[in-house]
């Protein structure tokens, strides 16, 4: 059973990079490296962007730890966007993006879902009874060791004391795209996504949203990388941030860090 779940964690992910290729240098495109919990929103505001300047853009989602990898190993990118600020950090301290660029763009928030035809019931507090409510079922996460998702779902359930009662139920996903997809298909009882993904898949319910102070800030960072040599870099950092695609970001539930 377990193997099945991974198999579609893996499938979901590789499902995100076929859709949208693995980001290469095109001549004329900006490519853009951005966390799998962006897609919604930022699908939106390039197919804006390129209304508005007649510009192509390239986006690539996956984990943000992932993508910082790939950063690292030169992979042609100009603009990083990421679900935490650990791997901007990552980047940041290894010199691959331009520090002056660097800005904290949205915020979000974690929370438990399960199938939308699920009969699960479940409060978010400090006890509950997570690991009964589940049963034999597997609790879809992204990775917990090094996806930003993952770690604040983590982070979450050892401070309401839970995490110890359902560490080996966790079906591990490539990232949080994958884990939302284990839960819609109900191949996991329920999962631990972003409210901005549950909120993208009329499959799932949320059962609740996860306290704030369980877990470290939810912080979207961005910048340009060194490697850029994109003239409308600049410009899209500066676009993200206009109330055009405020909008677009406030709709697929995410809030602008002032």
């Amino acid at each position: 059973m377990l193997g099945r779940l991974l198999r579609g964690a893996a499938a979901a992910a590789f499902a995100i990079a076929v859709s949208h290729g693995m980001a290469s240098a095109t001549q004329g495109e900006l490519t853009i490296f951005a966390a799998a919990s962006l897609k919604n929103a930022l699908d939106d505001i390039a197919a804006s962007w390129k209304q508005e300047t007649g510009k192509q853009t390239r986006i690539s989602y996956g984990a943000s730890s992932a993508l910082a990898k790939q950063i690292e190993a030169a992979a042609p990118a100009d603009i990083f966007i990421s679900a935490d600020l650990d791997w901007m950090d990552y980047v940041d301290q290894r010199k691959l993006i331009k520090p002056e660029t660097r800005a904290n763009l949205l915020a979000n928030r974690i929370v438990l879902i399960v199938p939308r035809d699920s009969k699960l019931e479940l409060k978010i507090e400090k006890g509950m009874a997570l690991r009964a409510a589940i049963g034999e079922g597997r609790l879809a996460m992204a990775n917990t060791d090094s996806v930003p998702a993952g770690k604040y779902g983590k982070a979450s359930l050892e401070a309401l004391g839970v995490w110890q009662t359902v560490q080996d139920r966790i079906a591990q996903a490539e990232n949080v795209r994958a884990a939302l997809l284990l839960v819609s298909r109900g191949e996991a009882a329920a999962g631990i996504v972003y409210q901005t993904d549950a909120a993208a898949d009329p499959a799932v319910h949320i059962l609740g949203t996860f306290p704030q102070d369980t877990h470290p800030p939810i912080v979207y960072p961005m910048a340009i990388l060194q490697s850029s040599k994109s003239p409308d870099a600049a410009t899209f950092l500066s676009y993200l941030k206009t109330a055009t695609v405020a909008k677009l970001f406030e709709k697929q539930g995410f809030s602008l860090v002032k």
